[in-house]
């Protein structure tokens, strides 16, 4: 009993060690040091380089993480608001935003347990971008794999699709000279240079411009709605019927789901294992610009926003209407990279080419940009779109997915005794079971109302605007 004991407790340091290690950017196997910063591509030596290139700190996790979390749907939201109604979208924007708090933990305690098993069998890191699906694979098995990159896969592929549809709908309301499938060519031609930009860890300079731009729309929206004032005889009626209900809950479900990219972002950081911190900072930023926005933008417009998903569409030209146009196309563009990123990489491992030289690796990923250039033109549903992809694919990829898979993982005693992460005083406050609980209840809520219901209203409104408005439309809601 007293050798079990001993063996346990070198165990235990044994695990502390490495999470230690991993936080401090570095692992070791032996007496050999790897080094776990990502493939960058080009090196830079000077400060400048550095400065600007390369960003693996906390602060610049908060930032990718932000820019990921919240950008287009700041248009749609008030929307979402009409067709739910007041209490309900405050509702479903704390909840939702609050179970993704829940599922990123377990998703980087995944990641975690993930890379120490990895490096403790002597895998080096050191020019490979680890990515969900191979997570999964590893620690539950390949139908987990198969699963999660399909569905993963899809939902980055869609949310990159929706960044040049939502580029096109907001240059249309800057100048309706040319319609929206002509902007659509257009800035599906400027998001294809993203493929110049090697992982995640190099968006240090465009993640921080994707923040204040977002920052500065919504604010913008607040501000103007007060200044406008309550529109006369502007109604209030939402919700009124069960498919607009379930179209406005699942585009708020889209705007939490934005910890797609959660898994890359991690492995870009230099101190992976504080991401769940990261990521709590990250949805009360995106709270405390989203709610005001949309409380206000409602109330201002009432129920035409039914009919208008673009929220742009509601206010008078101004040159800080024109500016917030112009900085949410900026933050898209932005936006499109983050969420390519993951089809990009995943492509170039199945093509062999992942360890190749950085002008080979950004060759190769000029066909999945023009796939997407592709799928924009022929889906210029902007606010539908965001609804079906919520309700189909995000919910189980970033909110049914990773509950299954924490509680596979750990399930049995002996892998929670083995895990690499010591519980936080979270875990302990609540103990296994606890835990167990929670992602039951998450599974069983969001495959109700997100896969269901959700599925239900989404995809009848997409059929909607199909019949009215048919593939490859040259103007959507012109």
């Amino acid at each position: 009993m007293g050798d079990q004991l001993k063996g346990r407790s070198a165990a235990t340091n044994g695990n502390a060690q490495h999470l230690k290690d991993v936080e401090n950017g570095r692992t070791t196997h032996g007496a050999k040091v790897l080094d776990t910063t990502p493939v960058s591509g080009p090196e830079g030596g000077n400060f400048w380089q550095r400065a600007l290139w390369h960003g693996g700190s906390v602060y610049d996790a908060w930032l990718s993480a932000s820019c990921a979390q919240v950008g287009q749907v700041i248009l749609t939201m008030p929307t979402s608001y009409a067709q739910m109604g007041y209490k309900w979208g405050v509702f479903f924007q704390i909840f939702y935003a609050s179970v993704g708090i829940f599922t990123c933990y377990l998703l980087a305690r995944l990641y975690v347990e993930y890379r120490t098993r990895k490096e403790r069998e002597g895998v080096d890191f050191s020019k490979h971008v680890i990515q969900y699906h191979e997570v999964l694979g590893s620690l539950v098995g390949n139908w987990a794999k198969r699963a999660s990159l399909f569905f993963n896969i899809v939902t980055v592929g869609a949310l990159s699709v929706v960044q040049i549809i939502a580029c096109a709908s907001n240059a249309y309301y800057l100048n309706p000279n040319h319609d929206k499938r002509t902007w659509t060519i257009v800035f599906g031609a400027v998001s294809t240079l993203v493929v110049f930009l090697p992982t995640i860890h190099n968006y240090r300079v465009w993640s921080l411009m994707g923040v204040l731009t977002t920052t500065y729309t919504a604010w913008f929206m607040f501000i103007s709605a007060l200044v406008h004032g309550q529109t006369k005889g502007a109604t209030h009626a939402g919700p009124f019927n069960i498919v607009s209900f379930f179209t406005g809950t699942t585009n708020i479900l889209f705007a939490s789901g934005g910890h797609a990219i959660t898994i890359e972002i991690m492995h870009a950081m230099w101190r992976p294992a504080r991401f769940k911190y990261v990521y709590v900072f990250c949805c009360l930023y995106v709270l405390s610009i989203t709610v005001p926005h949309s409380v206000t933008v409602y109330w201002a417009f009432g129920d035409v926003l039914l009919h208008k998903n673009n929220a742009f569409a509601v206010f008078a030209p101004s040159h800080a209407r024109s500016t917030a146009i112009v900085f949410m196309i900026m933050h898209q563009a932005v936006a499109f990279g983050l969420f390519s990123m993951p089809l990009m990489l995943f492509w170039e491992k199945l093509l062999g080419l992942h360890y190749s030289h950085y002008l080979v690796r950004t060759a190769c990923r000029v066909p999945v940009a023009l796939l997407l250039w592709l799928l924009a033109l022929a889906f210029p549903f902007f606010g539908p779109l965001n609804s079906m992809i919520g309700a189909l694919f995000m919910s189980f990829s970033v909110f049914i997915v990773p509950c299954v898979a924490y509680i596979i993982t750990f399930w049995t005693p002996k892998s929670r005794q083995n895990e690499a992460e010591t519980p936080s005083k979270f875990r302990r406050l609540i103990g296994w079971w606890g835990i167990v609980a929670i992602s039951s209840l998450i599974v069983v809520i969001v495959a109700a109302l997100g896969s269901g219901l959700g599925s239900y209203a989404s995809v009848e409104n997409i059929i909607q605007q199909i019949h009215q408005f048919g593939l490859f439309d040259k103007c959507y809601q012109c």
